[in-house]
């Protein structure tokens, strides 16, 4: 059995974090850090853990993290991380990273969308978690940048078309909605009730900072370099996302040939779902669990696909695919702790 801490674990992807740790058969969770919530019981923050913890929030530094766990997980805000992730690498420490910090390769884009970088020369470390394209070197490394939400998504759903070169890239749009819990926890004016029920709208049009983080993974799917449009939408829902992607087709593509593409592409993976022909992901269909559900569509007429995926912004999109990327690295078996069934209705 391995010990686990969480280093910023008051936020949504901190709870739930500690939910699928507290419930992993491999794994024990021994130190959960907050500086808002030091000294309280996790269970007074987040009634819903009652039970399944006794642990207490800790303001503690890296170095008394260190001393307590064999893996770190990082649910900490942009340009934090960077920080204190060189101290848990030299300790010799599992490190799964859930920020931006380490998933650009490139130190010119990260600092253009982000800020200035302090520990630049451990991105080289850094395996870019999504294990249904890197597991081979997930398995290799100690140090994983879990992806964003909206890349997850846009990025498992296109990753066999682009792989077998039928799209015109230099079409590609994405359009992504999700659900109020990708904002966090803090409490925004633009979150609020009252300002999301009955709404549906777009933001960061053009300058989400997922952006160069989707371009730099499918550009290399697709082995060239090319810009697509992205744009998100803010649901009224509490979580969920849902990534429609149009592109035009290179050649004639049926939708029985797209099908098979995707059901071979992703028939030995358990946490992807083909939904059959004329059949499209809801998001009601995955949260709570670790899946992505997808679904294909070919418009004769247009000459263009539809791709559809479907995941939860705080399970896929980070909590439950940051663990499965620890089962990884680990050696434990990829669903380990994540045998979760969807919460319907």
């Amino acid at each position: 059995m391995i010990k686990a801490a969480i280093f910023g674990a008051s936020g949504y992807t901190g709870q739930e974090l500690t939910r699928i740790l507290s419930g992993h058969p491999e794994v024990k969770l021994v130190a959960v850090t907050s500086r808002r919530f030091a000294g309280q019981p996790v269970s007074d923050v987040f009634p819903a853990l009652n039970g399944l913890t006794s642990l207490k929030y800790q303001n503690a530094a890296p170095a008394q993290i260190c001393d307590l766990c064999d893996v770190v997980f990082l649910a900490l805000p942009h340009g934090v991380s960077m920080e204190i992730v060189p101290e848990f690498i030299r300790a010799g420490k599992k490190v799964i990273d859930l920020s931006a910090d380490y998933r650009l390769r490139d130190l010119k884009v990260y600092e253009t969308w982000y800020q200035k970088h302090s520990s630049a020369r451990f991105i080289k470390e850094a395996v870019y978690g999504i294990p249904e394209l890197y597991r081979s070197k997930i398995k290799k490394t100690k140090f994983i940048a879990n992806p964003g939400c909206y890349p997850t998504s846009i990025i498992l759903g296109l990753a066999p078309a682009l792989k077998k070169k039928l799209l015109d890239v230099s079409t590609i749009i994405a359009d992504s909605a999700s659900g109020v819990s990708g904002a966090g926890r803090e409490p925004l004016t633009g979150s609020l009730f009252c300002e999301v029920e009955g709404g549906f709208k777009a933001y960061k049009v053009g300058k989400h900072r997922h952006l160069p983080e989707i371009e730099q993974e499918l550009n290399a799917l697709a082995g060239k370099k090319f810009a697509i449009s992205f744009t998100p939408h803010l649901l009224p829902v509490k979580r969920g996302i849902l990534s429609t992607i149009y592109a035009k087709l290179k050649k004639d593509v049926s939708l029985a040939d797209l099908h098979s593409l995707y059901s071979t592409f992703y028939a030995a993976e358990k946490f992807v779902r083909i939904c059959p022909q004329g059949v499209y992901p809801n998001i009601s269909s995955v949260c709570g669990s670790n899946y992505c559900d997808i679904g294909v569509a070919v418009d004769p007429r247009t000459k263009r696909v539809i791709i559809m995926a479907a995941i939860d912004n705080l399970i896929k999109g980070a909590a439950g695919q940051a663990v499965q990327n620890m089962n990884i690295i680990c050696g434990f078996e990829e669903d380990t702790g994540l045998s979760i069934a969807p919460l319907y209705p």
